[in-house]
């Protein structure tokens, strides 16, 4: 069995995520609960849930490196901005919040999302009622109604948004979301997008690591009276 805490449900209290094990990289501690208290609590001290279908409790995690972006730097390719300037997409933000987070927990064939149980849909819908949680839809034109065909959703604390997880089901849909959501940020004056772990597909749009001790200082510097809190519209 792994040597992590398991929390109780009182009070709201984490470990220090320098204590989070190398292997599985990152893994600070089991139980508590998913409610607005626990996930606002963890946000804002680097750690985030990763609640399998299986697991017996909440897995709380705060990795040794961070992929985070600075918005305004994403990288775009000259198809992609193509895309973006001419795709006939319609883009909307808090429009849609439990329909996109639903097509994120679809398991596709990497199996990528099936962490995102029904447990999980509640606590972040309640998180968007309470105006924490965001999403960003992404619309095809081609018929009426507008078909949802991409988006993503995620946590904004201060100057942070931490982003969750993103679907397609048209090329490059989700890759217009996240563009008008950095480009976004960056006119609001926020400092990172936090993407949690890397991979080729978030490396390719120009998110880097940076190592926990560097991001978890970033956080301290936040204030968080300065949350955007409530539902948003894009300028």
């Amino acid at each position: 069995m792994l040597s992590i805490p398991l929390l109780a449900t009182q009070p709201v209290a984490f470990p220090d995520p320098d204590n989070a094990l190398d292997e599985p990289d990152g893994l600070l501690a089991a139980g508590g609960e998913l409610s607005p208290d626990w996930l606002l609590k963890a946000y804002a001290e680097g750690i985030f849930p990763w609640y399998g279908e299986h697991d017996e409790h909440i897995l709380w995690w705060s990795p040794k490196y961070r992929a985070v972006l600075t918005p305004g730097d994403m990288r775009v390719t000259k198809s992609l901005s193509k895309r973006i300037r001419n795709s006939g997409f319609k883009v909307t933000v808090d429009c849609a919040f439990k329909q996109v987070i639903t097509h994120c927990a679809v398991a596709r064939g990497d199996a990528t999302g099936t962490w995102i149980t029904a447990e999980m849909i509640q606590a972040y819908v309640a998180l968007h009622r309470l105006g924490f949680a965001h999403s960003v839809e992404v619309w095809s034109r081609e018929r009426l109604p507008n078909t949802l065909i991409g988006g993503l959703y995620g946590v904004s604390l201060g100057r942070m948004f931490f982003g969750e997880s993103m679907f397609s089901l048209k090329p490059d849909a989700s890759k217009i979301a996240f563009y008008h959501l950095q480009k976004q940020l960056a006119d609001w004056g926020f400092d990172r997008l936090d993407c949690q772990i890397l991979n080729p597909h978030l490396a390719s749009l120009g998110v880097k690591e940076i190592p926990r001790a560097g991001f978890l200082q970033l956080l301290r510097a936040q204030t968080l009276s300065n949350t955007r809190q409530g539902i948003w519209l894009f300028s």
